[in-house]
């Protein structure tokens, strides 16, 4: 019994301790999904996606930055006490920070929830590779807290990681059938990659 206990991989640890959420096509824009990764004390880590273009094999980063406008950086969030005041409220479009490739592209990673930002990952900006290495832990991009009264709608608009994986295959087949081998960088190898549920 227990080498039949032994013998099954356990779950990663971001498996066992998060409920992966993902908001597809953020603001229309075709492949730029964001995956929110929520624990059960309602905090949620945004991360992009495993089909985000910046993932894909090939792409380089050239700099990330949290300066959203002239007037406001996410570097400068400051929480304090238990409740974590202080901290800027973001609102499920607000943009958290942007992503410039060595090609030129440049992503937006937006919030896709509502709530109190908490910390953003500053060690990505030191080191860009973490995000596209390891974007569900070490590469993430923002921690934010739900309000209380809405920490159990916060998933409205998202989809859970099956209805993800139906995306991804519904993508892989158009592409196959328009021919396209590289839709806005992501092509049918890329797709093959990602997990499954």
């Amino acid at each position: 019994m227990a080498e039949e206990a032994g013998s099954r991989p356990q779950p990663a640890m971001v498996d066992r301790y998060f409920s992966r959420w993902y908001k597809t096509d953020v603001k229309g824009k075709p492949c730029e999904d964001h995956c929110i990764l929520q624990h059960s004390n309602r905090i949620c880590v945004i991360t992009l996606a495993e089909s985000h273009p910046v993932l894909q094999s090939g792409r380089k980063i050239k700099n990330i930055s949290y300066q959203i406008s002239a007037n406001c950086s996410r570097l400068q969030n400051k929480v304090s006490g238990k409740s974590k005041r202080g901290g800027q409220f973001l609102t499920e479009l607000a943009p958290l920070c942007r992503i410039l490739c060595t090609d030129g592209e440049e992503y937006t990673i937006y919030s896709c929830i509502r709530g109190r930002l908490l910390e953003v990952n500053e060690s990505i900006l030191q080191e860009p590779s973490l995000l596209q290495e390891k974007p569900s832990t070490e590469g993430y991009i923002a921690v934010v807290l739900p309000k209380f009264e809405e920490s159990k709608s916060i998933t409205q608009g998202l989809i859970n990681q099956e209805l993800y994986q139906d995306v991804i295959s519904k993508r892989q087949k158009e592409a196959e059938e328009l021919g396209n081998t590289d839709l806005k960088g992501l092509g049918p190898p890329a797709l093959n990659n990602l997990s499954s549920p």
